[in-house]
This record gives C-alpha cells, sequence and structure tokens, in this order.
C-alpha cells in the first residue's frame, strides 16, 4: 500500500505541477508547455514565462509542501502528539520574527541569510514552546503543548506586527505573514536543494528510531534506542526544513498537521514510510493549493496560507476535541 501511496502520489504531483505551469494570469497550452521545458526559446515570452516564473513557482511549492509535511510528521512522532506541527507549536511564527528583524536591522539581507535568521527563529520558538509547556502541572500533554505553541506563536506574531509597523518594513512582511510562493524564483530553488539533501538523510536515518520513539519513550529505551540522539536529530530536521519553508514561502499553516495524519491513515505507523508519503502528499497538497490560490480570484492571487486554513482548521478543531477529551 506505502509503495503504490509513493507512486501514485508522485505522478499526481508531476501532472499538478504541470497544470500548475499551464494556469495562472495568461493560461498556456500543453504543447508550449512542453516545449518551453524541452525545447526552450529565450526569445519566446510564454517560454520566458515558464522557465523563469512558473516553473520555479510549482517546484517550489511542491518542496516546502514537503518539507512542512516531515516536520510535522517527525514532531508528531518523537513527542506523541496528534497536534504537534511548525505552524501549531509557533515555529513558524518565530522564523517570521526573525525574518521581521533582519528586515528592520539588517536590510538588503540576502536569501541565504534570511534562510538563517529564519533557523534561529524557529529554534528559539521551539524552545519557549517546550520549556512553558515543561513547567505545566501535571506534565505536557497533547493540548497543553498544543495550546503553548499557540499562545507563544501570537506572541512571537503581535512582535512581528510591531517590528514591520515600527520599522516600516511591514510591505516587506506582508508576503510573510499571508504566505505563498509567488515571485520564487531559481535562486530560492538552488538555496533550499542542499536543506532537501541534508534533511531528507538525516530524516532517513532516524525514521525507524522515530517509529520506535512514537510507542513511548519507556518503550524506546528498554529496546535500546538512543531516544536523546533521536529527538536532536530530529529536531535539526525540523528547524532546517521550517525554516527554509518559511524563509522562502512565508506563514503556511496546517500542512504539517493534516498529512501526517492522512498518511498513518494510509500507510500504518512505520515511519519508514510515513516520512517518505508524507513528503509526497505534502508537496501534492501545496502545489494543488498554489493552484486554487490562483483561480478562487483571478486575476489576482488567494495567500496560500488561507487555502491551506480552509482544509487545515476544521481538522485541527477535530483533533483538539478528540484529544481534549484526556485533559
Amino acid at each position: 500500500m506505502a509503495t503504490l501511496i509513493l507512486i501514485a502520489g508522485t505522478a499526481l504531483m508531476i501532472v499538478s505541477i504541470g497544470f500548475s505551469v499551464m494556469l495562472g494570469a495568461a493560461d498556456i497550452s500543453f504543447t508550449t508547455v512542453w516545449n518551453g521545458v524541452f525545447q526552450y526559446n529565450p526569445d519566446l515570452t510564454s517560454h520566458q514565462i515558464i522557465q523563469e516564473l512558473r516553473m520555479p513557482r510549482a517546484i517550489v511549492a511542491a518542496i516546502i509542501g514537503a518539507f512542512l509535511a516531515v516536520s510535522g510528521a517527525i514532531m508528531q512522532g518523537m513527542t506523541r502528539n496528534p497536534l504537534a506541527s511548525p505552524s501549531i507549536m509557533g515555529v513558524t511564527d518565530g522564523s517570521a520574527l526573525m525574518i521581521a528583524i533582519a528586515f528592520a536591522f539588517f536590510p538588503g539581507t540576502s536569501p541565504l541569510g534570511l534562510m538563517f535568521f529564519s533557523f534561529i527563529g524557529a529554534g528559539l520558538a521551539a524552545g519557549v514552546v517546550f520549556l512553558i509547556g515543561s513547567f505545566s502541572k501535571g506534565g505536557l500533554s497533547p493540548v497543553k503543548l498544543a495550546l503553548a505553541g499557540t499562545a507563544v506563536g501570537a506572541l512571537l506574531s503581535a512582535f512581528s506586527s510591531g517590528i514591520a509597523i515600527h520599522f516600516e518594513v511591514a510591505q516587506d512582511m506582508s508576503f510573510w505573514y499571508a504566505g505563498g510562493v509567488a515571485g520564487t524564483q531559481w535562486i530560492q530553488v538552488q538555496f533550499v536543494l542542499p536543506v532537501v539533501v541534508i534533511g531528507g538523510l538525516i530524516a532517513i536515518f532516524i525514521a525507524r528510531s522515530v517509529t520506535v520513539l512514537s510507542l513511548g519513550e519507556n518503550v524506546a529505551k528498554g529496546l535500546g534506542q538512543r531516544t536523546t540522539m533521536v529527538k536532536v536529530l530530529g529536531t535539526i530536521v525540523v528547524l532546517l526544513m521550517t525554516g527554509a519553508a518559511v524563509s522562502v514561502a512565508g506563514n503556511v499553516g496546517f500542512v504539517g498537521l493534516v498529512i501526517p495524519h492522512i498518511t498513518r491513515f494510509l500507510v500504518g505507523l512505520d515511519y519508514k514510510w510515513i516520512l517518505p508519503c508524507s513528503a509526497v502528499l505534502g508537496g501534492l497538497l501545496l502545489v494543488l493549493a498554489d493552484i486554487g490560490a490562483r483561480m478562487v480570484n483571478p486575476p489576482y492571487e488567494t495567500p496560500i496560507g488561507a487555502i491551506t486554513a480552509m482544509v487545515g482548521v476544521p481538522f485541527f478543531l477535530y483533533l483538539a476535541r478528540r484529544e481534549g477529551r484526556g485533559l
């Protein structure tokens, strides 16, 4: 079943990327897209649109969707928290805060520099959320951790807005608040590719360990797992992927919450399959969301974060209601 999901999901994602390249303010035929990809003519405007605007946009959407889905799956597995995701746990808001600081105090920061700031913000936010949650009476429960993440995320978002307004960088930050992949260029693809390689290899390396850890820390230690090392490596993957995603696409929520649950329903509880299938399905979801963002109110674009929220918010409320019974 997992192999079928991987093959079918990859095929659907490739088809969706093709439609993403075809659709836009000016629709382009399939034949033109094919020629623009395999027989590029720089003198043709349509070929330039395909190569310089739409292809990098579609590819980045797929990569960012995969990043967020894998990050959410690892967070849920390590914490045994079905509500964990980069957006719910405040990680994306931490990244956005550091990007606001970069715009305010270090104007002209390169895309690589923004990614570095984003990594730092993601790490600080995750640390604060777990610190606050650890002081709660009765220890960390899934809902308490989600509440801590939501509260910290709201605070960090308020700080981001204050910095953006005070230092007059709100226009620069508006893209990151809304979330989206419009205007993406090949340079962003080049910057996230190392994260694909490094984060992907680490995720593959710890997949089996996360499966054991998801059964409970005591069980994992009893089976000889080095739980601290697994958590450190998993956290590195989450920070790398979330930081890269926010620095390129802004605050795109709920992909990391919804996709891991769908994947576990389809392929079971083995993270050897959950992580790659989550990557494929997450990429597919964000490419489709990007297509939807262009079709809701043409020729204007709806923020892609609003599209994913329409799917994610009801799902989050359902999970919170189900998990809240254990409070």
